[in-house]
Formats: structure tokens, sequence, C-alpha cells
């Protein structure tokens, strides 16, 4: 009788490595989706030897957030891009006046515009399982700059207040903090919408009426990032 009882303690001191081999096992698998060797290998070819270790970071990145709160993940993604990419016009990147990148063409080059900071945020947090209709691609009008500019807004709900995600302001504060921008149209995989000053907005169709957004898409797939296309 002396026994009894005991016999399940080795299992709860096995049980506490198991479980972080587990969590482990899970944040790997989670970035090694996106990053694949065939991935690298075509990155590499295009890039250099250099972009491997930038995409092993944005896949450890994805991997380490996997099973993090929402609000971790719009903090972890911002941070990130906005330290990884520098910021560069298109004309003086890609010798075009405007040219949306792929987020492997902003991370192997290591530079890029406000359009480029937010598509690369906004597939992440897609990957991350944050629903689409939560987020959208806002055009908006930097006032202090008087020029156009791009941000990444999060709808915890249909009707909140978003929060902009930007390389601007690199602080996540809700729009209607953000007086320095007024708002345009906003858009993403499931529609297209004008924005209002006042928080609302009026749905004017599909996506795919912008030949940027369709392009963009086409050359993802053909990258290799279809893990990012698919996670939506």
């Amino acid at each position: 009788m002396a026994n009894q009882g005991c016999s399940r303690v080795p299992l709860l001191v096995l049980s506490v490595p198991l479980l972080l081999l587990m969590v482990c096992l899970v944040m790997a698998q989670g970035g090694a989706k996106l990053i694949t060797p065939k991935l690298l290998a075509s990155a590499q070819q295009a890039y250099g030897a250099s972009v491997d270790k930038k995409l092993r970071r944005w896949g450890a990145l994805l991997g380490k957030s996997q099973q993090s709160q929402e609000m971790k993940k719009l903090k972890r993604v911002n941070y990130y891009f906005n330290q990884q990419i520098t910021f560069i016009s298109d004309k003086q990147h890609w010798q075009k006046e405007d040219y949306w990148a792929t987020p492997l063409e902003t991370l192997g080059s290591g530079g890029g515009d406000c359009e480029d900071y937010v598509i690369a945020k906004y597939f992440s947090l897609i990957y991350l399982g944050v629903d689409q209709k939560k987020l959208r691609i806002t055009y908006v009008k930097a006032i202090k700059l008087n020029q156009a500019h791009m941000v990444l807004a999060y709808y915890a709900k249909p009707s909140s207040d978003p929060l902009i995600l930007d390389n601007i302001n690199p602080t996540i504060m809700p729009a209607s903090r953000r007086r320095d921008l007024a708002p345009v149209y906003s858009f993403n995989g499931l529609g297209m919408w004008l924005e209002r000053m006042r928080g609302s907005s009026i749905k004017m169709g599909d996506a795919n009426r912008l030949n940027m957004w369709v392009d963009l898409l086409v050359r993802m797939e053909e990258q290799g990032l279809q893990a990012l296309l698919n996670a939506g």
C-alpha cells in the first residue's frame, strides 16, 4: 500500500520536457511550412547566400508566434518588419514609379517602401491565423508629409476603431489617435472599401480590380509563397 499514489510521479517529471519538445516542434513546423528547402534554394539563386539567414529568421518569428495572443502577434510582426526593412522608394529600388514587392522580394533585397512593409505584415499575420476580415491594407494621406502613404489596419470587430500598424510611427495605436493620417480607401483579399474620415466605410467591390494586387498575388505564387496565399 505504501507505493500507491507514487507510481505516476516519474511520468509527471517526464511530461515536462516532453511538453517543451512538443511546443518546440509546433513552433518549428509553423515556420517550416513556409520556409521550405525549395524556397531557400530559389531565394539564394536570386539574392545570394545572405538571404538564407533572413528567411530563417522570418520563419522563426512565425513559428514562435503561432500560439501567441492576437495582440502579441500584431506587435511582433509590426516590430519585426519595421526593423528588417530599410525604406527606399520604388524609383530607386525597382526603377519604377510604383511596385508592390512580395515579402520574399522585400526581405531578399532588404528594402522597400510603405506598401512593402504593409504587404509583408498583412500576409504574415494571416499566416499566423489572424482572420483577414480583421485586416485592411489602407491607403491614407500622411498629412504632415503631404504625400500618399499606406498602413495596415486591424479591426478587432467590424465596428471597432482600427489599430494602425505603420512604418512611419512604429507604435500601434487606434486610428482615432492618428490625426496625421487621412484615410482614402482600403482593401484585403475579400473586398475594397471607400474610407470616410469618421471611421465609416463603403464597400466598392472586389480587390481584384486592382491590377497591382493581382500582379502581386501571381508573383507570390511563382516565387513559392503558396503557404501565405493559402493561409487565408
